[in-house]
């Protein structure tokens, strides 16, 4: 009787990716190598001090199973059911958009803010619009010096998994959830920032993107309108009539609606000069503004 072939660590590596090269994947062997890495529960670098060790039939299933999801372009994150965010880790699946280094960058710049302004006190409240994952809410209760952060989303579903984050990564921080549409799930409270991750690609975008962010990530969590400002433009608006004086406005934009986003925080007559910010790629990626 013939044996089932026995695969190594390395082995299985050099297969997969000849096996993703053949279907055009953008570096292969790294994609094999976190796809393994993932479903072992390893760091990628520490297969190869593993590189001898044999897969078991339990594992060579599981992992072929992973292989077909990521052959159909399935992204990785979604795979594995995590995403790190700065000092979390987040569940991720088809409900949530995967948090970005992007949208680390715009949390680092609230949490300098916030640090300016608490000084020694964990005194500053913020409302987080369109929470996702919670990746942004749940950041700045754990890292910055907030008393109350309170984190909305229009899909009750994408709220599910936002609580869920909240209850696996940090149940003791001070995060409350609401459903409802921008301001609608906060009346007329006042906070000390107001931040955002908003959706705001362009309709006319979507056939020049990446098939794993189009097919596989939440339509609503990515496109606005012809311009990408749909959401953006009432939040804007409204961000005043929520915001303590001096508060802070911090949003996520697209690399190319820095003016456009400017122009409307100016045209509500109620903030200071806004800042626009890059990425850790040098692109135009987050706007400040403090109300006056």
């Amino acid at each position: 009787m013939t044996q089932p072939r026995r695969w190594t660590v390395v082995e299985m590596i050099k297969s997969t990716a000849e096996y993703l090269a053949g279907k055009n994947f953008h570096n292969p062997r790294l994609n094999a190598e976190l796809l393994l890495a993932g479903m072992l529960g390893l760091k990628r670098l520490d297969l190869y001090l593993q590189h001898d060790r044999p897969l078991t039939p339990e594992e060579l299933d599981e992992f072929r199973s992973r292989l077909r999801r990521r052959a159909r372009r399935e992204p990785l994150q979604y795979i594995d059911g995590t995403a790190a965010f700065r000092d979390l880790v987040l569940h991720v699946d088809g409900r949530v958009l995967i948090p970005r280094p992007e949208t680390e960058v715009l949390v680092q710049h609230v949490l300098d803010w916030a640090a300016k302004r608490a000084g020694e006190e964990r005194a500053l409240s913020a409302v987080d619009l369109g929470t996702g994952s919670g990746a942004i809410a749940l950041a700045l209760a754990t890292e910055g010096p907030f008393r109350r952060v309170v984190a909305t989303d229009v899909d009750r579903d994408t709220l599910r998994a936002a609580r869920d984050n909240h209850g696996r990564t940090a149940p003791e921080s001070p995060v409350e959830f609401r459903p409802g549409d921008l301001w609608r799930a906060v009346g007329d409270e006042r906070f000390d920032v107001v931040v955002s991750n908003p959706p705001y690609i362009g309709e006319d975008e979507r056939a020049a993107m990446d098939t794993e962010v189009v097919d596989w990530e939440p339509a609503g969590a990515l496109f606005a309108g012809p311009d990408g400002l749909r959401v953006i433009r009432p939040l804007v608006a409204g961000a005043a009539d929520h915001l303590e004086e001096g508060g802070l406005l911090a949003l996520e934009m697209g690399a190319a609606q820095g003016a456009a986003v400017c122009r409307l925080i100016e045209q509500t007559n109620a903030f200071g000069p806004a800042r626009v910010l890059p990425d850790l790629a040098g692109r135009d990626r987050v706007v400040l503004a403090e109300r006056r």
